[in-house]
This record gives C-alpha cells, sequence and structure tokens, in this order.
C-alpha cells in the first residue's frame, strides 16, 4: 500500500455521548466494541486484511504495523483507541476456510471513564478538520440505514428446516424457526459421549465440543437492533460486532494497555434457572454448586494453567486469584478468574496483541488440552466449521493497546432473515451429556433473547 495513513483525534463535548456507546449503534455495518456504555464504535471502511491458515495472526500483525508505522497521526486525547484503530475478527481454527480480518474504518467515536472522542481516519491525503469530523459523524448517523447483511463472506447457506418458536412480546410479532447445524442433539450427545471415553482413555484432559443451530426469522435481521439488545442485557460483557458476527462474550483473551496485560478466564458453568425454588440465596447456591464441585474446579484449573503457561514467556511478573469468583450474568453463573501480567521487554520491544493472541489462542477453556490432541478431536467430532465463533474478537491501536475478547455467546447473520448460532461446553472425565446439552441452551439464550425468540430448553442436570 503506497498512500500514507492520515488520522485525527478530537475529543467529543458531553452532549454528543449522553446516551453512553449504545447511541451510536445506528446501523447494521456498525463496527463494535461496547462494556458499560463505554468502548468503540467503527463507521465506514478504509481498508481491510484477510488471511486463513496457521499464519493469520502473524501475517496481520505484520499488516497493522507497515501502515502504521509512518501514519501521519494527530491525537488531542491520548488514550488506549485513539489515534489509528482497527477493528479484527479472526477464524477459531487454522484449518478454517473463514477469512479472518483486520478492518479499518473511516471514523471510530471512542468512550472511556467518562471522556469520549471522535477519531477521522484517510489514506487519501485529505486534510483532516474537527469540523469535518464532525461533518462526516453527522452524515454516518443521519443517513438511510444500511442493509442487512445477505450472507457471510464464505456463502454459508442457512437450513430452512426448524421447529416452530414463540416470539417475544414487543420484538417480534410472528413466529421464528430454529433448526439443527451440523449435528442434531442426539448426535452431538454422542459426540460428548466419544469425548469422555477418550479422557478416560487418558488421551487429553479436557475437551471443549462446539453445536450450531440455525435461526429463521421472518422479519430482517438487524444487526444494530442486537448489538443493543445485547449491550442493555450483558453490561458485564463485552459486546462485538465485525461484519455480520455478533455476540457479548464474558471472556478476555487479552487486554494490553501500556505493559500491563489482563485476561479474564472462564470455565465451570451453571445455569441461573437451576436456582429456581432453592432455598437461600441465588449466590449462595452458585457457589456451592460451582466452587464446590470437583469437576468444575478441574475445568477451570486446566484453563487457568493453559492460559498462565503460554503467557509466561512474554511476562517479566504476573499474577492471578487464587481463589476463582462467581461471575453474574443474566442467564448463568461462572467460575472467573482474572490474570495480569507485566510485558517483558525483548530485544527492545514489548510484544503487540496479536502476537500475544498467536501464543495465547487457542486455550483449554474454547479448545482444551493438550491443544493439538483437542484440536484433531474437534474437528473429527463436531462436523463443523466454527468459523469466527470462539476465535480472537477486538481492536489494536497504533500505539500497540487492544483489547480482543473470545468470540462467545454470539452469531453469524448468514442473510437478512438468517442467523447460525454456536454455543459449546467443556468436557471433562466427569461429564454427562444431557447436563452439556442443556448447557449449550442456557449459552444460546443470550442471542436468542436479542433476536426475540423463546425456547423452552431442556432442564440442566449439574455433572
Amino acid at each position: 500500500m503506497t498512500s500514507t495513513l492520515r488520522t485525527l483525534t478530537v475529543p467529543l463535548d458531553d452532549d454528543a455521548s449522553l446516551g453512553g456507546l449504545p447511541s451510536f449503534l445506528v446501523r447494521n455495518d456498525v463496527l463494535c466494541w461496547a462494556r458499560r456504555e463505554a468502548g468503540l464504535v467503527g463507521f465506514g471502511e478504509l481498508t481491510r486484511f484477510t488471511a486463513i491458515g496457521p499464519d493469520r495472526f502473524l501475517e496481520a500483525d505484520i499488516w497493522w504495523r507497515h501502515l502504521v508505522i509512518e501514519a501521519d497521526i494527530t491525537d488531542q486525547v491520548d488514550h488506549p483507541g485513539t489515534g489509528p484503530v482497527a477493528f479484527g475478527s479472526f477464524a477459531f481454527s487454522k484449518t478454517s476456510a473463514h477469512q479472518s480480518r483486520l478492518i479499518l474504518p473511516e471514523l471510530v467515536v471512542g468512550i472511556r471513564d467518562g471522556q469520549a472522542w471522535l477519531t477521522q481516519m484517510t489514506l487519501d491525503g485529505d486534510e483532516l478538520t474537527r469540523a469535518g469530523a464532525l461533518a462526516a459523524l453527522r452524515r454516518w448517523l443521519d443517513g438511510e440505514a444500511s442493509p442487512t447483511i445477505e450472507n457471510n463472506d464464505d456463502g454459508e447457506a442457512a437450513q430452512t428446516s426448524g421447529t416452530p418458536m414463540t416470539s417475544v412480546p414487543g420484538i417480534s410479532t410472528q413466529p421464528a424457526t430454529l433448526a439443527t447445524g451440523a449435528l442434531n442433539e442426539a448426535e452431538w450427545m454422542h459426540a460428548v459421549e466419544a469425548g469422555v471415553r477418550e479422557i478416560r482413555a487418558g488421551k487429553l484432559e479436557k475437551l471443549v465440543l462446539a453445536r450450531d443451530i440455525v435461526a429463521s426469522l421472518p422479519d430482517e435481521v438487524s444487526a444494530a437492533v442486537v448489538l443493543k439488545e445485547l449491550s442493555a442485557r450483558y453490561r458485564e460483557c463485552w459486546t462485538y460486532g465485525v461484519d455480520g458476527l455478533v455476540g457479548a462474550t464474558p471472556e478476555m483473551l487479552i487486554q494490553v494497555e501500556g505493559r500491563t496485560a489482563q485476561a479474564r478466564v472462564l470455565a465451570g458453568t451453571l445455569d441461573r434457572r437451576d436456582a429456581d425454588g432453592v432455598d437461600g440465596p441465588p449466590l449462595e447456591f452458585a457457589e456451592r454448586v460451582l466452587a464446590g464441585s470437583e469437576k468444575q474446579r478441574h475445568e477451570h484449573e486446566i484453563a487457568i494453567q493453559s492460559l498462565t503457561t503460554q503467557l509466561a514467556p512474554f511476562s517479566e511478573a504476573m499474577n492471578a486469584h487464587s481463589e476463582p469468583f462467581i461471575l453474574e450474568l443474566p442467564n448463568v453463573w461462572h467460575l472467573a478468574s482474572d490474570v495480569k501480567a507485566e510485558l517483558a521487554d525483548i530485544e527492545g520491544h514489548v510484544p503487540t496483541c496479536l502476537a500475544l493472541i498467536n501464543a495465547l489462542h487457542p486455550t483449554a477453556a474454547v479448545c482444551g488440552t493438550p491443544t493439538s490432541v483437542a484440536g484433531d478431536l474437534i474437528r473429527r467430532l463436531e462436523h463443523l466449521d466454527r468459523g469466527p465463533y470462539a476465535g480472537p474478537v477486538g481492536w489494536l491501536d497504533a500505539a500497540g493497546n487492544g483489547e480482543w475478547g473470545i468470540a462467545l455467546r454470539g452469531a453469524v447473520i448468514e442473510g437478512p432473515h438468517t442467523v447460525r448460532l454456536y454455543a459449546g461446553c467443556g468436557v471433562v472425565e466427569g461429564s454427562h451429556p444431557e447436563a452439556e446439552l442443556a448447557e449449550t441452551w442456557a449459552k444460546f439464550r443470550p442471542m436468542l433473547e436479542s433476536l426475540g425468540i423463546e425456547h423452552e430448553a431442556p432442564a440442566s442436570a449439574t455433572a
């Protein structure tokens, strides 16, 4: 690329950001990373990078560094997420045909610690001014609504048969349908059984198996509405939107600010509906069932060890919670641990976000352990290309800062009326297929709710 990137970041006044970041989610082609009314929203597209294969993270890293190294940057705010920013989504598997991508938008609105800003970017050499940036933002916000996504970049088609579902009053007035994806429920439970047998045979410690379902809706799917619903319902999660991939993840793969890296690891899940009719405070029930379960604690410890082992070579100091805490979400409780590390200066350079992701992904929380054995078994048992599901999703800036979650509790909008939802579960020696199936329905719930679909899932049986 011969064009020089130029960027201008200016503060926004309080009136412009009064409604928080969700107030800027007005277009279906918006790029989004939001939590608790803060985060980043991107409009338009100047350029993008795509890649497949095992080197996708490193190739994207090289592309980004070449793009920003000679950029003309004017930054009047100087926060993480100001200056040049790209949004990204990466395929879960190195063997996937799904294209991983970094997208450089035309405009980015950011909110952090009560301060809002606007960044305009150009590759055309145009002069950038505050007035011009504000005028461009008004055009994006006031323009006609963008069309819904007709299909994803891989050309996948949704299945059309399914079971009638009931719509949520006030969101949709017509019924939606759900159809099985790669495997039906019985086939998927057989896959779980097969995974448990492999674990008991000593071939691996943990395996994460995912499944997909397809929602067909009578009304056109609005990505903007889905993102607003998710950001309002799941404020403790990171709501993401990149090229039709939408969701609200509770799991932070890596967050980098300066030389400090942080991660949030989840493993161990309990459906909040399981507390219905139980005596005593629901949180005490969650602590008793999750923290008191040898199976859940074992699964969590594997996930923590996986991340800290891979992060250690890049760190000069690291700490993690000695005891996991209970993360309360509207649909489930999780066993969670936060990990913090001070990044080492390696040959004069602090590792970039994408270099860290290349080392960390896939973690035991979304793949299993040992990674190579679990990955091979996933491909054999799931009969599913996960695409971007369970892959890294987030953003990075030119200063090396970034936030990358794992694309969980999410879906891909495949067409104007079609959405493919994904959910997965950690399988260990003590896992029971019926309980794991029920857990997937609990994890589908955020997306089903955001689409206005009610579904009576099977009751869980805590393993």
